[in-house]
């Protein structure tokens, strides 16, 4: 079974924009979002991804994910739930591994984490100087919880 093992964190500062290698802009809606199964469409330029996902267990869970064509995924996207998730992902790579900051805007505006998926739990990994707390086990932060609770509607800010 094809798994996902991703941890996530805030930033501590703006370092990491100095090393993005690439950049791009996705837009990204929930068929369904329940705790249990989440099922997404994802379109960014010319690709489109339908994303199926299990339930979280740790920093793991299932992931299967097909290519659609981008006609199809425009369409999906029609269907989601409301607000669409909408940011930009930046590419930062650092050693054996490569980071995906994501910078919210739209109903997330003011967001911005950083992931890393790694091979297993216990992997090591390089921690740079800009990254800040880690959120990986708070629920706020998955992008299926942004959709109905959106960052900017959060009365408290993160640490």
């Amino acid at each position: 079974m094809p798994q996902e093992i991703e941890r996530k964190f805030l930033l501590a500062n703006d370092d990491w924009k100095s090393d993005v290698s690439r950049s791009i802009t996705l837009k990204q809606g929930y068929l369904n979002s329940t705790k249990e199964r989440t099922v997404r469409i994802r379109v960014s330029g010319e690709q489109a991804f339908l994303t199926i996902k299990g339930p979280v267990s740790g920093v793991t869970r299932a992931e299967y994910e097909y290519e659609v064509p981008v006609s199809d995924g425009l369409s999906m996207i029609n269907l989601c739930e409301q607000p669409l998730i909408e940011k930009t992902r930046h590419f930062v790579p650092l050693g054996d591994h490569l980071w995906e900051i994501d910078v919210f805007t739209g109903a997330n505006e003011g967001l911005i984490v950083a992931e890393i998926e790694l091979a297993s739990e216990g992997e090591s990994f390089t921690q740079p100087s800009w990254l800040g707390q880690e959120v990986s086990d708070d629920a706020r932060y998955y992008n299926s919880s942004l959709i109905h609770h959106p960052f900017t509607s959060w009365s408290d800010s993160p640490d």
